[in-house]
């Protein structure tokens, strides 16, 4: 067997990304003009690279992933016509326009060099902004024109455990662009003033590494929790097994 072809046993090897969509408005002029005139948004929805490009008004996609992804599939709603879309090269990202927010199905096809199964998520479309109560919030179409894109982006790792020599090699060619320490834009306005949207208009959300390990860290008190929960069922399950085998010793004394 060739030395590519080998697993590095206990070698991990992440690479961070993002998923998510910004959507923004459609002009009246947009929509008259539109084949769905019932259509009030455009959105689009991308697997990109964590960092961010300094100068760039785009959330994340500093790095080329095409490096170890293959092909990114997007699954929308049954009603757009040809719902399942491959997207086969970078940028890893789909536009269309709609008027309501469902789940989209993503998912990712590894280069063959991995040896790795595709993996698949989901990420809700996200068109209106938040609340503080957390529930979307309808503005008018004029208002929410006015303020700006909703940006709705979630931050992951794929990890490969033990990979191939030829993939772990082309994985460390291939350094993922550090992200900031901390944030050099402002969030958008309406994350950070969620009661108005009248206020002037904020900035472009970018991912940092104080962003980066408050969510290691979050999934750290998630694993903790899950192991507790284990812990505390299986305690219960061995009472369980016990009292059935307690019962069982007496009914058979009694037979």
């Amino acid at each position: 067997m060739s030395n590519e072809r080998v697993r590095v046993r206990g070698v991990s090897i992440y690479r961070p990304f993002i998923y998510g969509n910004t959507a923004t408005v459609l002009t009246p002029k947009e929509r008259d003009a539109s084949q769905a005139p019932d259509h009030t948004h455009r959105w689009t929805v991308a697997v990109r690279s964590a960092a961010s490009l300094p100068d760039s008004d785009q959330v994340g996609g500093a790095d080329d992933l095409s490096y170890f992804i293959k092909r990114v599939t997007f699954k929308l709603h049954d009603t757009y016509a040809n719902p399942s879309r491959n997207v086969d090269k970078p940028p890893f990202e789909l536009t269309e326009t709609g008027w309501g927010e469902f789940e989209i199905q993503i998912r990712i096809t590894f280069v063959p060099e991995s040896g790795e199964k595709a993996i698949s998520f989901y990420h809700h479309l996200k068109l209106h902004p938040w609340t503080e109560s957390g529930e979307p919030e309808i503005p008018p179409l004029d208002v929410a024109m006015k303020a700006g894109p909703v940006h709705a982006w979630q931050y992951d790792e794929i990890v490969f455990h033990d990979p191939y020599q030829n993939f772990l090699t082309l994985l460390t060619q291939h350094p993922p662009t550090p992200m900031p320490k901390t944030k050099r834009k402002p969030v958008p306005y309406h994350l950070a003033n969620p009661a108005s949207f009248t206020t002037s208009k904020g900035g472009v959300p970018e991912f940092n590494q104080e962003m980066e390990k408050e969510e290691l860290e979050r999934l750290e008190e998630a694993r903790k929790s899950v192991i507790a929960e284990q812990d505390k069922w299986r305690a219960i399950l061995i009472e369980k097994e016990k009292e059935l085998e307690r019962l069982l010793k007496e009914v058979g004394g009694q037979a």
